[in-house]
């Protein structure tokens, strides 16, 4: 049986982890697939180093456009990032009868709607298991091992950026600063990190999980998402304290009045399996109706488990090369006349419980009154801890933790204490999650 061709667009980390791990493993992909998967074109920004990587054996185009519509190319692989460049690729190489893998989650959380409605109209395919959680198979998890189950709700540690530096902050007790530094220098964290500190990355990951979750569309824009910038070391103590641990959690769940599509940090209890994912690693938690919940836990990002993702994608698609593309496993797990409308709940709507810090006055009444106002909108304490002040102080923190109330609910009791004249500053709230 002739080999399948594959097109490479960009050899950054994850393309070279790409063409080491096709020529490494060549034999056992052959065994596997039942076929060759051999890459015969490559582009790339540096045509010096594509041709550093490839040699002689594949060619070397001077633009992409040569690999998304050569003949005889079967899979494009794109991997060059970015979405403006990438989308009009994809499109082009979907138009020209090509398969394609990509591990872009910005990609596709922004255009995938557009990608995908392309790609069945044509008959070819899409796969992206490297867009979330590196070399995590939790792509092909949702779309078929779990495909038996009621998906209640996902929560996943989907940045590893945003983790390593919540670990430094517990495990050295340093500001968020200091542990950003530190992940910049070691080469955990761009130079600009905000993507990941402010949670659009892992906003990007969530949207494609839930889509496949629930069989819905991509609706980015409609994820709440809130990074890790404004937590202090005080508030990981006294998570700690509480028996909680603080993670970025994004988290899409099955509600009654619609599906929440969230991106924040939240207390986790410390006895669960994901609150001791520490470091850059990712997990990815789900609840199905039927297998109850289920971990996923792996290197996030890297060159190597990233590839391993992307190959074990190319041998989806050339298994499945000459499938009838109506019985195919569909792009976001159902078939696309199926795709779910239901509604995104606003951040005002969701119920969670709650974490409140805030710094008082040390006065007789105090508590009392922040009491009443939690009570007036139906908002009840859980445990609270309230220090002594030390000599000479007359400020104190106090501590609560909620049970469950609606958000828009919280945030009017966090506005009336912040006006009482004995609060302190602003009050610090972070989302708890039981994940049961």
């Amino acid at each position: 049986m002739r080999p399948i061709n594959v097109g490479l667009l960009g050899v950054g980390t994850v393309g070279r982890g790409t063409w080491d791990l096709l020529s490494r493993n060549a034999g056992e992909i052959r065994r596997r697939a039942g076929r060759a998967i051999r890459v015969t074109h490559v582009a790339a920004r540096s045509a010096e180093r594509a041709r550093e990587l490839v040699g002689a054996r594949a060619r070397v185009c001077a633009h992409p456009r040569e690999v998304t519509r050569a003949a005889d190319v079967d899979i494009v692989v794109e991997l060059i990032g970015g979405t403006d460049a990438a989308r009009e690729l994809v499109l082009d190489a979907i138009a020209h009868g090509k398969h394609v893998v990509t591990a872009n989650k910005a990609l596709l959380a922004l255009y995938g709607n557009e990608i995908f409605a392309a790609a069945q109209k044509r008959g070819v395919m899409v796969a992206f298991e490297a867009s979330v959680g590196g070399g995590i198979p939790i792509v092909k998890a949702l779309r078929e091992g779990l495909a038996a189950n009621r998906i209640e709700w996902i929560a996943g540690i989907i940045n590893g950026t945003s983790n390593y530096t919540l670990t430094e902050m517990r495990e050295r007790g340093v500001s968020f600063e200091e542990a950003l530094a530190e992940a910049q220098r070691l080469g955990y964290a761009e130079a600009d990190p905000r993507m990941d500190i402010e949670g659009v990355d892992a906003a990007q990951k969530l949207t494609i999980l839930a889509a496949l979750a629930f069989g819905i569309p991509m609706q980015f824009r409609r994820v709440y998402s809130e990074g890790i910038a404004k937590l202090t070391r005080e508030d990981i103590a006294y998570a700690e304290e509480l028996g909680y641990r603080i993670k970025l959690l994004g988290i899409t769940r099955r509600a009654p009045r619609g599906i929440e599509l969230r991106v924040h940090p939240a207390l986790v209890p410390a006895r669960r399996l994901i609150a001791s994912v520490e470091g850059v690693m990712n997990a990815v938690l789900v609840k199905g109706d039927a297998v109850g919940p289920t971990l996923f836990y792996g290197a996030g990002a890297g060159g190597q488990p990233t590839a391993s993702a992307v190959v074990a994608d190319l041998l989806d698609v050339t298994r499945l090369i000459t499938a009838d593309p109506e019985h195919r496993v569909p792009h976001l797990a159902v078939q696309p006349e199926h795709l779910a409308r239901t509604p995104i709940l606003p951040i005002g709507e969701v119920e969670t419980s709650y974490y409140l810090r805030m710094r008082v006055l040390d006065r007789p009444g105090v508590l009392a009154d922040i009491a009443r106002i939690l009570a007036a909108r139906r908002i009840s304490i859980g445990a609270m801890v309230q220090k002594e002040p030390g000599a000479g102080e007359k400020q104190v923190d106090i501590v609560m933790l909620t049970h469950r109330a609606r958000e828009k609910d919280v945030a009017a009791a966090i506005a009336a204490i912040e006006r009482l004249a004995t609060v302190v500053g602003r009050v610090r709230r972070i989302r708890v999650e039981e994940l049961l």
